[in-house]
C-alpha cells in the first residue's frame, strides 16, 4: 500500500514538472510575446483613434460649415473702403436669403460677380428689384425720389463716374456698388466689362449685366475677424 502511494506521488510530480516544462518552453514565450504585443498594438490604436476621431469630425463640421452655412473670405483690393480692407477677412451667413428675408439695400453681400462667375465680388446692396435708380452728380436717387440715398459708410466725396447713371433693377435683381466709389469695379462699369470681355455685342443684352441675381448671391456679410473683430451689418 505505501509503495502504491508512493508510486502516486511520484506520477504526480512527473505530471508537475511536465507542464512547468511546457510553460517554460520557447513555444509558449513566443505566444506570451505575441500576445502582449497584440496588447500593446491595440492600446496604441486605441490612443490614436482617440486623437484621429475628433479631428475628423472637426474637418466635416467645418466643410459643412463652409458648403452650407457661412462664407469664408478675403478682400484684396480697397473697393469698399473704410468698411472693409485690403487685407480683412470677413464671414458671411450662407443662410440669410435662403428663406423668407430678401437682401435689403445697405446689406453687404458676397456674390458671384456676373461678368465671370469664377470670381466672387464683395460690395453694398444699392438697387432693389423693379427700382429705378438715378446716379447725378455724386447722388442716388430711388424711384424718382427728390431726396438722395443717404450714404455715411462712402469712403470720400464720389467723383469718378458719379454722373448720367440709369438703372431699370429687373425682377429678383440687385443693384451693386462699392464703398469706395472712386475706385471700385462694380454696377455701373459690368456692362462695358461684358462687351470687353466679348460676351455680347449688344448694348441691351449688356446692361443685364450690371445686375446680380438673388441666385447667385452667395451670402451675407456678418463681420470682420481680422485683423479686428468688428460687425460690418445687422
Amino acid at each position: 500500500m505505501e509503495e502504491q502511494t508512493n508510486d502516486i506521488a511520484e506520477t504526480s510530480e512527473t505530471q508537475v514538472e511536465i507542464k512547468e516544462r511546457e510553460r517554460s518552453s520557447p513555444e509558449a514565450a513566443l505566444d506570451q510575446e505575441t500576445e502582449e504585443e497584440k496588447s500593446r498594438g491595440r492600446l496604441i490604436f486605441e490612443e490614436i483613434m482617440s486623437w484621429v476621431k475628433p479631428i475628423v469630425v472637426a474637418i466635416a463640421v467645418a466643410l459643412f460649415m463652409d458648403s452650407y452655412v457661412i462664407v469664408n473670405a478675403t478682400v484684396p483690393t480697397g473697393s469698399m473702403e473704410n468698411t472693409i480692407m485690403p487685407g480683412d477677412r470677413l464671414m458671411g451667413n450662407r443662410l440669410a436669403y435662403k428663406g423668407k428675408e430678401e437682401p435689403q439695400r445697405g446689406d453687404i453681400v458676397i456674390f458671384k460677380y456676373p461678368v465671370d462667375e469664377s470670381e466672387n465680388y464683395i460690395k453694398r446692396v444699392i438697387g432693389l428689384p423693379g427700382e429705378s435708380i438715378r446716379i447725378l452728380e455724386g447722388r442716388i436717387y430711388i424711384n424718382g425720389s427728390s431726396e438722395p440715398l443717404d450714404e455715411p459708410y462712402l469712403k470720400e466725396e464720389w467723383f469718378v463716374q458719379n454722373d448720367g447713371f440709369a438703372f431699370e433693377v429687373p425682377a429678383d435683381c440687385y443693384l451693386m456698388l462699392g464703398d469706395n466709389r472712386n475706385n471700385s469695379l462694380d454696377s455701373r462699369y459690368w456692362a462695358n466689362e461684358a462687351v470687353k470681355e466679348g460676351l455680347t455685342t449688344d448694348a441691351e443684352e449688356a446692361l443685364s449685366y450690371c445686375y446680380v441675381s438673388k441666385d447667385k448671391i452667395l451670402g451675407k456679410a456678418i463681420f470682420k475677424y481680422w485683423p479686428r473683430v468688428s460687425k460690418l451689418t445687422d
